[in-house]
């Protein structure tokens, strides 16, 4: 078996998720990260990686460049960012997403990590999640050897920008009503955005091939089973 670090691309390094998979990767000699943006972003103090700023119609000659064995796509809007706007929230939320993994299967990644949400249905009434299952349907088509996608609830860390009023409720009172859902309200749970981080690089690291969806409790375990970084 090759010692050779494995080798995965972060899109969406800008948002919150983003943000904590580049921290857990600080003194990771197992992982070697790129990521790519349309803005330069913060990195943590220490890591050892590369950032490409270019516009997406690029991204896939910065992955056929960096070849990857893994994606890790974090992309993502919200209604405000959109102004409102179906169509701009659809043009991140899915066609980009769409055209970053098309880009990626043409240049053989093998494995593709996205960032989902629970409650994700083709069929929804609500448009969030009538947007993601529609993107989690036309995923599985470009059939990737491996393809795990992470349905999170709320997501629990600090923004810099953009706090929604909604989320800032459900960031105070996500411990109190958590322990409340229980059976198969279980997934609706809010999870902390390092915990989806963690899990993602878990999930990037495995060879085992298929498709695979991913909720609460799942992205509890594979985050629990990252190895810590090797200490000197």
């Amino acid at each position: 078996m090759s010692d050779a670090p494995l080798g995965i691309t972060l899109v969406g390094a800008t948002g919150l998720i983003g943000q904590r998979v580049m921290a857990n990767c600080v003194a990771r000699e197992d992982l070697r990260l790129t990521a790519i943006a349309r803005r330069e972003a913060p990195l943590p103090a220490g890591i050892r990686m590369e950032l490409f700023v270019a516009e997406p119609a690029k991204w896939g000659e910065v992955i056929e460049a960096v070849r990857p064995t893994a994606v890790i796509c974090a992309l993502g809007t919200t209604w405000k960012k959109a102004g409102g706007d179906e169509d701009a929230f659809r043009a991140v939320d899915q066609r980009l997403v769409l055209d970053l993994a098309s880009a990626a299967r043409s240049h053989g990644v093998e494995r593709f990590v996205v960032v989902s949400s629970i409650g994700a249905d083709a069929a929804s009434r609500q448009f969030y999640l009538r947007v993601k299952g529609e993107v989690e349907r036309d995923l599985a088509k470009l059939r990737f050897p491996r393809l795990d996608i992470l349905r999170p609830g709320l997501l629990l860390g600090p923004r810099e920008s953009d706090r929604r009023l909604a989320e800032r409720i459900g960031q105070f009172a996500a411990p109190l009503w958590n322990p409340f859902l229980h059976g198969r309200f279980r997934q609706y749970r809010a999870i902390p955005a390092d915990t989806v981080a963690r899990a993602a690089l878990s999930l990037a690291r495995r060879p085992a091939r298929g498709r695979f969806f991913h909720d609460h409790d799942a992205l509890q375990r594979a985050a629990r089973s990252l190895p810590q970084p090797a200490r000197d």
